[in-house]
């Protein structure tokens, strides 16, 4: 089997991959990891396996940086061409679903402490865990991720591989009880090679090109169409839409917000979840913050009669355009037509003027919460 850096150099022969210096030294260091742990399998049959010392665990890799900088790519390239049979890729928010339901199973049996319990029915067969995405955005997780990453790395042995959006410092940030969850981010730092992928291009760009980012009118078409959309950005097969994961996004310490579907920080709302609901600016800043992409469906015609959702509209618009969080919709009218006339009329035209702006490649092509 091929291993990473030659399968990375294939692509961009063939002119499936631009040539990429940030992409490349990541596909280098994969490629090293890849060496090392097959190096590092003890020798075949009975007497190999009785005199074999206990192989090294090699260092793992944290791959951290922008939306679209080949990322999951790259995760995609090292797990297929790892030589070893014990191995598993796994999204990272389906791996905490799944301890969670262990969790539950050991504490109804009453097994004592679930941590190690949990720790090593993941790592049977495993040596190499690796997650894409890795997000932390409750308590539940962040309780128990020390506890269970120190199992499963300096107790199991497993060497873990992992990408996330941002550096391990920047992890639960501002979350509820972070104090338990810094000694997880001291663990990264102490046992992963933390690696920026951060580069000035967003291939997501090429995902999505020459797809609208506003449908009107409501409808079959316009929902197929950011259906679409939410597909390419987030690589998730169509024929899997119904498995596709919620999550609850806290908003301060007692608060969250349902999001129906979330995935590779692209998340999906319904406009009657966040406008037609008492929420403020608060709810709209964490979700420009914890979400590259946004989809809202359903936007109504807008006016008098429905003021406070308006209002509402006006404040979400503000913090993702701020954030430069990229929008995708489904309406019942364009822009401009949204909230045509009447009392707020006036108020409402800075929010078309920033809509329309969204629209454009120039806004497109801007990072997660650049500057413009």
């Amino acid at each position: 089997m091929a291993g990473l850096l030659a399968r990375y150099e294939q692509l961009i022969a063939s002119g499936e991959l631009r040539a990429d210096p940030d992409q490349r030294a990541a596909a280098e260091r994969l490629d090293r990891l890849q060496r090392d742990l097959e190096a590092a399998q003890p020798a075949g049959g009975i007497f190999g396996k009785l005199f074999a010392r206990e192989p090294e665990r090699p260092e793992g890799v944290y791959m951290w940086g922008g939306v679209g900088r080949g990322k999951s790519m790259l995760m995609d390239l090292f797990h297929a061409t790892l030589g070893i049979a014990e191995k598993r890729r796994a999204h990272f928010h389906a791996f905490m679903q799944e301890v969670h339901e262990t969790m539950r199973e050991v504490r109804q049996r009453r097994e004592g402490d679930p941590i190690p319990r949990i720790a090593e029915r993941l790592s049977d067969g495993v040596r190499c865990l690796a997650f894409d995405e890795m997000v932390v955005n409750n308590s539940a997780d962040a309780m128990i991720m020390s506890r269970l990453f120190t199992q499963l790395i300096r107790e199991r042995g497993v060497v873990i591989v992992t990408t996330s959006n941002r550096p391990p410092r920047d992890l639960y940030k501002d979350g509820l009880n972070r104090e338990h969850f810094v000694p997880f981010i001291d663990l990264i730092e102490a046992e992963l090679d933390v690696l920026p992928l951060n580069g000035p291009t967003d291939y997501r760009l090429d995902r999505i090109g020459g797809l609208a980012t506003w449908h009107t009118p409501l409808g079959d078409e316009a929902t197929a169409k950011v259906r679409e959309a939410f597909f390419r950005l987030t690589d998730f097969a169509p024929e899997d839409a119904e498995h596709v994961p919620s999550e609850e996004l806290p908003i301060g310490a007692k608060r969250s917000i349902h999001v129906p579907k979330s995935l590779k920080g692209v998340g999906v709302f319904s406009f009657r979840r966040l406008c037609g609901e008492a929420r403020g600016a608060a709810d709209y800043l964490a979700i420009a913050r914890a979400f590259h992409t946004v989809i809202i469906v359903g936007i109504p015609r807008l006016g008098p009669e429905n003021r406070n959702e308006a209002a509402r509209f006006i404040t979400l618009i503000d913090a993702l355009y701020e954030n430069r969080v990229k929008l995708f919709a489904t309406a019942a009218a364009v822009p401009e037509e949204l909230y045509p006339s009447g009392d707020g009329a006036f108020e409402f035209e800075r929010t078309v003027s920033r809509l329309n702006e969204m629209q454009s490649d120039d806004y497109m092509a801007l990072g997660h919460g650049e500057e413009g």
